[in-house]
């Protein structure tokens, strides 16, 4: 009996330590398996694709650099380490080396694009910007491309220094400098706008038995060649310093000048300019809404003249007398 007894004991002592042993190995292989993966294949894939596999993994991507690869295109993966099939823990690095694609391409086409898409495109084909020229063009839009070398379907190393030559657009309307002299200020700067040309600076110079506000001399002279926006300086016959006239009270400081804005759908850029003696002064630059009054304070401390600009050309112009 009491063998038995032992017997019986000594068996459920073994299955107790077998069965111990079966779930240390088991639960060290369950442990094991969850610490660690198989590493995916990641060649030819690109790279976003690889990032997203391996970051479901819970493995960290390592980019170790870049080779030219006539077979894989740009951004995909050329070698990685560890091989497809390791088995790795979790949260280690997985190195790949990516394809920067065929060191030998074509040329794109940049004729007729502007020029910071054109740029665009050669930054993308590792084509570096080469030598920029300009010409006038009547066929092609202002800063567009309209030719370049190499030229379009011409096989190139990446890294070329690609030309470009860029519009000016069409060629500036040439015009003969009309006289001025002569005439008040005002309307010196509407012949001036007339003719596309653009008021410069306004100098004063007095001369005797001639009317105030009167152009004595223009830059350039009149008879010369000149081209649309060109800058054209005026003498105006004003005696320096300030003038007073008597019987004129001194406590008002200016005038009220009243401008409406021309009427229309978008609000206009308007800039009024205070011209006196050798001074310029800018009484107003913004934008107004169509239809509204623009009211601003003269100064009437000396003869001057305001001119009134709407989007860049002359809307109105007002001679003050001093006080």
């Amino acid at each position: 009996m009491i063998k038995r007894l032992a017997k019986t004991g000594v068996l459920i002592l073994a299955f107790f330590l077998v069965a111990g042993v079966c779930a240390y190995f088991t639960l060290t292989l369950i442990i094991k398996s969850e610490d660690t993966v198989i590493v995916p294949n990641l060649v030819g894939k690109d790279v976003v694709s690889a990032l997203e596999l391996l970051s479901d993994l819970q493995l960290n991507t390592r980019v170790k650099g870049s080779e030219y690869n006539p077979d894989l295109p740009k951004n995909h993966v050329l070698y990685q380490d560890p091989g497809p099939g390791s088995e790795i823990k979790k949260d280690r690095d997985v190195k790949i080396i990516l394809s920067r694609g065929p060191r030998s391409i074509t040329m794109p086409n940049l004729v007729g694009l502007p020029l910071p898409q054109a740029r665009m495109i050669l930054e993308e084909n590792e084509i570096t910007p080469g030598r920029l020229s300009r010409t006038h063009s009547a066929t092609v839009d202002k800063d567009h491309v309209m030719a370049q070398v190499p030229a379009a379907g011409a096989a190139v190393i990446r890294g070329t220094a690609a030309n470009l030559l860029i519009s000016q657009g069409p060629r500036p309307q040439a015009y003969i400098m009309p006289d001025l002299s002569g005439r008040l200020l005002d309307q010196a700067v509407l012949a001036i706008e007339k003719a596309h040309l653009v008021v410069g600076k306004i100098r004063n110079r007095f001369v005797k038995h001639r009317p105030r506000n009167m152009v004595v001399d223009q830059d350039p002279g009149a008879g010369y060649r000149v081209v649309e926006s060109s800058t054209v300086q005026l003498v105006v016959n004003q005696p320096p310093g300030k003038t007073a006239v008597i019987g004129r009270p001194q406590s008002l400081y200016g005038s009220l000048l009243v401008h409406p804005v021309q009427n229309g759908f978008l609000r206009k850029k308007v800039r009024v300019q205070l011209e006196r003696g050798n001074q310029s002064t800018s009484l107003f630059n913004g934008y107004v809404k169509p239809g509204e009054q623009l009211w601003l304070l003269v100064p009437r401390d000396r003869d001057a003249t305001v001119l009134i600009f709407e989007d860049g050309k002359l809307a109105a112009s007002h001679f003050y007398r001093a006080w």
